[in-house]
């Protein structure tokens, strides 16, 4: 039935391997390598070679694999009872410690050397039935193990030296045991200070609600001689508390599928919070650092930092750090006229410069290769911009960890040089010769073209003519021939 049923299942393969320690190498051709890269990656210790058509290389691939399994030491361990936990310690090579699933491994190891491993084992609770575990711990492909016998103490060794009858259990009807009563048959009560039989169970009821409501110890524990005794939750670490077991420190709000987010404390129901966290589940950072701009100020001075993230105040500004602006021209042309005004008093604003454009500080320098440059200060901009006169003018826009604005101008202008007159109208005079002389030949060339074609028709006409061999009708002779009437031919 393997075709209908996943026997032998990979997880089946995994457990008999490892319980055979063997290691397995695949030997496989290179068309399907891809499947059993992603089979090797379920399978530990094992080893994946490419095969050659004809096999010749299937020693060579074996030994290769085999030293690249056997560098490698895996710890695993058999099966955990219920609430115990273990966790791994790697101490590998060159002094390379590692936690969680890589403790479990040490790679790149030659024979001689020596790795170390550290093993915790946390039980969070009794087993039901008290008896005593055994734990399995081996490397991968070994024959070797540890065997771990746990051993459970579910009672404190005080119980031993208990005080039968002690006075501080209400005259002795109690034994007290690490400092704790265990009354006697019929007394109830933290000191066994109640009978069952002599106190009424609504008087004692009406001591553990709170407020005066109908919930007795708020449904989370029992009214024991009208003291709330809190129930005991499977999770050792989740616990009721309070006079009226009101209280508990696993209802507390989550973030990110965390009690407290993982940066607080559950206490009666409400977080408390560590240091630099806030909100109602310790999800508000108050670390500032991720609000900080290219500038280093915060949001850009656009915004507010709330909790580790930047809420802009101004419309305009976007992006994790308000530094992000589609519709903004620009710091250098929004700042362009006022630099213009108080450097050179040209520009549009040259009339109102004293009114609108003092909110930063000015420097001349000669040169624009004496403005500073980006290494000197934490955030610049360097800016080129043009006058009305065509003139390029530079300058530097910085804003300093103080807020305040430094302007350095260069006073030295890029003005355009005037054009050459002479190259100009020599090279339109010759444009125009050029163009015209052109013109002619082109004329000339047509006209030739032209005649030529006129003259082959006329030959072709001359060609088919039929002359008419008729006399002209109003031709006369110059000739004029006279007969002698009188002669007779003789």
């Amino acid at each position: 039935m393997s075709h209908y049923y996943d026997y032998p299942s990979i997880a089946h393969l995994v457990q008999k391997l490892s319980e055979n320690n063997i290691q397995t190498i695949f030997a496989v051709t290179e068309e399907f390598q891809p499947v059993y890269q992603e089979l090797k990656n379920l399978i530990p210790k094992s080893a994946v070679g490419t095969l050659s058509s004809d096999s010749n290389n299937v020693i060579k691939l074996i030994i290769d694999a085999y030293n690249s399994l056997s560098s490698e030491v895996i710890l695993e361990n058999s099966r955990l009872p219920d609430g115990v936990s273990i966790s791994y310690v790697s101490h590998c090579k060159n002094g390379v410690s590692e936690k969680g699933e890589n403790g479990r491994k040490c790679s790149n190891i030659s024979i001689g050397d020596e790795v170390t491993f550290e093993v915790s084992i946390t039980s969070k609770g009794c087993p039901s039935d008290g008896k005593s575990e055994t734990i399995k711990i081996k490397p991968l492909g070994f024959t070797e193990e540890v065997e771990i016998v746990l051993n459970f103490i579910c009672e404190c060794e005080c119980h031993k030296d208990g005080i039968p009858n002690s006075p501080v259990c209400h005259f002795g009807n109690g034994t007290l045991e690490c400092g704790a009563c265990r009354c006697n048959e019929g007394r109830i009560g933290r000191y066994c200070e109640c009978s069952k039989d002599e106190v009424r169970t609504e008087d004692l009821d009406a001591n553990c609600r709170m407020d005066n409501g109908t919930d007795i110890c708020s449904n989370n524990g029992d009214c024991v001689c009208g003291t709330c005794e809190c129930k005991k939750r499977d999770n050792p670490e989740e616990r009721y508390s309070g006079k009226f077991c009101e209280c508990d420190n696993f209802n507390c709000d989550r973030s990110n599928n965390k009690l407290c987010g993982g940066h607080g404390q559950c206490e009666c129901r409400k977080c408390i919070c560590d240091a630099n966290y806030t909100g109602s589940a310790c999800d508000c950072s108050l670390d500032t650092s991720t609000c900080l701009a290219s500038n280093k100020q915060i949001c850009n001075g656009r915004g507010t930092c709330e909790c580790g993230a930047c809420k802009c105040t101004d419309t305009k500004f976007q992006g994790p750090t308000c530094e992000i602006c589609p519709t903004c021209p620009g710091v250098c042309t929004e700042h362009k006229d006022c630099v213009q005004c108080r450097a050179f008093g040209t520009g549009d604003k040259k009339d109102t410069c004293q009114q609108e454009c003092g909110y930063f500080n000015m420097k001349i320098v000669k040169k624009k290769e004496e403005l500073p440059q980006p290494n000197d200060q934490p955030y610049i901009n360097h800016c080129k911009e043009r006058d009305a006169n065509d003139c390029w003018f530079f300058f530097t826009y910085a804003t300093k960890n103080d807020s305040s604005i430094e302007v350095h101008v260069a006073e030295d202008l890029e003005c355009p040089s005037g054009p050459d007159i002479i190259p100009i109208v020599a090279g339109v005079v010759a444009g125009i010769v050029l163009i015209g002389l052109a013109l002619l030949l082109i004329w000339k060339l047509l006209m030739i073209i032209h005649d030529r074609r006129e003259f082959a028709k006329f030959e072709k006409e001359k060609m088919n003519a039929k002359w008419d061999a008729g006399e002209n009708p109003i031709y006369k002779s110059a000739v004029t021939t006279v007969v002698n009437p009188k002669y007779e031919g003789k």
